[in-house]
C-alpha cells in the first residue's frame, strides 16, 4: 500500500468538509481491510493526509452505527472506544509513534521502539511526554462523551495536526519532508461497542495493529 501525502502552503482547518477545498489537494485513502474477528458491522472509513513542511494534519471521516467513547484522560483505552489511529515511522532503524483518538477527541500517544509483547506489556515502549503531546491539535465532531451508545447510523468526524519536531523529541533530526518515505498504517475500531471491529488500511495477517513489518509506505510529496 501507498498514499502520497501532498504538501500545502496553507494549513487545512481541521474542522472544514472532508471532500471541500480545504482537504481537496489530499488524496482519499481508505481503512477497509476488516479483520475476520470482526462483526458484521463494518463502517465506512476515509482519511486524508497533508503536510505543508513542519506539520502532518490527518482527517478521518466515518460513516458509522454503534459508537460509543466513554475515555476521557490522556494515554487512557481509548481504543476500547470508536476510535481511529494512525501509526507512523518516520525513519527507518527508530520507532514508531500511535496516535490513537476516539470519537471524543482524547488522544493515546507513544513512542514504541519494540512491540513484541512479554507479561508485561510491549517490550520497549514509552507514552510520549504530556508537555509535547500537548503540541497535537485535535478536533471532532462528536461530544467528548458518548454514552449510551449512538445505534443509529451516524457521520462522524476527526482531525489532528502535530509538529514535526515532535517525533524528533524520540528519532533525531528528520530534515525536509518532501522527497521522503515513511511507513505507517491507519486503523478504525471499536473494542468495547456492541458491534466490534478491527480495520486497517494496510491489510495485516492478525489481529495486532502493532506490526510495523506491515505498515505501508507514505510518500511525502
Amino acid at each position: 500500500m501507498r498514499y502520497t501525502v501532498h504538501k500545502t502552503d496553507r494549513a487545512p482547518a481541521l474542522d472544514a468538509d472532508f471532500d471541500g477545498a480545504a482537504w481537496a489537494a489530499a488524496e482519499a485513502g481508505v481503512v477497509g481491510c476488516f479483520r475476520e474477528e470482526s462483526s458484521a458491522h463494518r463502517p465506512d472509513v476515509r482519511f486524508r493526509i497533508l503536510h505543508n513542511g513542519t506539520h502532518l494534519f490527518v482527517r478521518f471521516q466515518m460513516k458509522d452505527r454503534y459508537v460509543r467513547s466513554v475515555q476521557t484522560a490522556y494515554m487512557g483505552p481509548v481504543c476500547t472506544d470508536s476510535c481511529s489511529e494512525f501509526f507512523v515511522r518516520p525513519k527507518a532503524g527508530h520507532g514508531y509513534f500511535n496516535f490513537e483518538i476516539n470519537a471524543g477527541g482524547t488522544l493515546h500517544l507513544s513512542y514504541i521502539e519494540d512491540p513484541t509483547y512479554g507479561p508485561n506489556g510491549f517490550t520497549k515502549w514509552q507514552p510520549v511526554d504530556p508537555a509535547l503531546a500537548q503540541q497535537v491539535a485535535i478536533w471532532h465532531s462528536l461530544p467528548a462523551v458518548v454514552e449510551p451508545e449512538i445505534t443509529d447510523p451516524v457521520d462522524w468526524s476527526n482531525g489532528w495536526s502535530f509538529p514535526v519536531s515532535l517525533l524528533e523529541a524520540y528519532v533525531g533530526p528528520i530534515g525536509d519532508l518532501s522527497g521522503q518515505t515513511w511507513r505507517a498504517n491507519l486503523y478504525k475500531c471499536a473494542d468495547r461497542t456492541s458491534h466490534p471491529h478491527w480495520a486497517s488500511w494496510s491489510p495485516i495477517p492478525r489481529l495486532s495493529f502493532h506490526l510495523p513489518e506491515f505498515f505501508g509506505e507514505l510518500a511525502l510529496a
